[in-house]
C-alpha cells in the first residue's frame, strides 16, 4: 500500500512519459512497434478509400436519374407568379406613391425601370432570334450553338409609349405612369395552347365601386405575350433567354386618393384566384398620384 500511494516525482513522470513516447527496448512508438502504425495506417486510408469509393458511386447514381434539363420537383408550380415593375413594398404588399409636382418624389421609380429595362437593350438581346410567328416554339432538339434552343427576342421598343425611348419619365411626370408585368418562368409551362395570354388590369372593384372604370393602354397592343416565347425549357437550354413583358400606362387615375389596382393573366392555364399565394397569376398594388 505504501509504494501504491508513493508520489513520483516531476522528474520520474517527465521519464515515463518520454519511454512511452519512444522505448528503445522494445522499438515502440507510442505504444506500438513500427510494423504495427504501419498496419494501422494502411487500414484507415484503405477503410476511407472505400468509403469515399461509396459515396462517389452513390452521388454518381443519384446524378445519372436527374436531368439536367428539367427540375423534378415542380409540382406545386401549377400557374405562374406575376411581378411588376417598379415595385416599391409598403407593409401590406406593392405601395407606391408620388407626387406628380415633386420629381424627387418619383425619380426612383424610373430609374427602377430604366434599370430593369436595359436587360432588353437590342445589345443584350443580340444572342436571340426575331421571332414572328404567333405560335408556341416547340423545339424539341438542341439546334443553337453550344448545345442549347432558340430564344425569341423582345425589345424595349416593344413597348412603345413604355419603352423609356420616347418618354424617358415613363409618364410618372405627367400623372400616367407605365407599369411593366413579366410572368415567372416555369419550365416547359404553356399558358395557352392556341390564344397568346393577355394581361387585363382593374381597379379593385370591393375598394371603389364610385370610380369609373380604369383606362389602360397596353403595350404591345392589346396586353399579350405572344406564343413563341413558350415553352421556356431552363436557364442550361436556354441561357439567354428573357420573360417577355407587357406595360400598362395608367390613365385615368384620380388625384390625391389611394386606389386598389390588379392586373391579371388571362389564359386557358393560368389561375388567379390562389387564396394562399396573392402573386400566383395576378398581381396587385396600391397607388396613390398627389398633384
Amino acid at each position: 500500500m505504501a509504494a501504491l500511494q508513493e508520489k513520483k516525482s516531476c522528474s520520474q513522470r517527465m521519464e515515463e512519459f518520454q519511454r512511452y513516447c519512444w522505448n528503445p527496448d522494445t522499438g515502440q512508438m507510442l505504444g506500438r512497434t513500427l510494423s504495427r502504425w504501419v498496419w494501422i495506417s494502411l487500414y484507415y486510408v484503405a477503410f476511407y478509400v472505400v468509403m469515399t469509393g461509396l459515396f462517389a458511386l452513390c452521388i454518381y447514381s443519384l446524378m445519372c436519374t436527374l436531368d439536367p434539363y428539367t427540375p423534378d420537383y415542380q409540382d406545386q408550380l401549377k400557374s405562374p407568379g406575376v411581378t411588376l415593375r417598379p415595385d416599391v413594398y409598403g407593409e401590406k404588399g406593392l405601395d407606391i406613391s408620388y407626387n406628380v409636382s415633386d420629381n424627387r418624389t418619383w425619380t426612383d421609380l424610373v430609374h427602377t425601370l430604366h434599370d430593369f429595362l436595359a436587360g432588353y437593350s437590342p445589345a443584350a438581346q443580340e444572342d436571340n432570334m426575331y421571332c414572328t410567328s404567333e405560335k408556341v416554339f416547340t423545339q424539341e432538339s438542341f439546334r443553337a450553338p453550344n448545345h442549347t434552343k432558340f430564344s425569341c427576342k423582345f425589345t424595349t421598343d416593344m413597348l412603345q409609349n413604355c419603352s423609356g425611348l420616347m418618354d424617358p419619365t415613363f409618364g410618372f411626370a405627367e400623372g400616367k405612369p407605365c407599369f411593366i408585368i413579366k410572368m415567372n418562368r416555369i419550365v416547359r409551362f404553356l399558358p395557352s395552347n392556341k390564344t397568346a395570354p393577355r394581361v387585363d388590369c382593374a381597379f379593385l372593384d370591393q375598394h371603389h365601386k364610385n370610380i369609373q372604370p380604369l383606362q389602360v393602354e397596353y403595350y404591345p397592343p392589346n396586353g399579350t405575350f405572344s406564343l413563341h416565347y413558350f415553352p421556356y425549357y431552363g436557364k442550361k437550354a436556354q441561357p439567354h433567354y428573357s420573360n417577355p413583358l407587357v406595360a400598362a400606362k395608367l390613365l385615368n387615375i384620380p388625384r390625391n386618393t389611394e386606389v386598389v389596382i390588379v392586373c391579371k393573366i388571362l389564359a386557358e392555364h393560368v389561375t388567379f384566384d390562389n387564396p394562399h399565394d396573392p402573386y400566383e397569376g395576378k398581381v396587385e398594388f396600391k397607388l396613390k398620384i398627389q398633384k
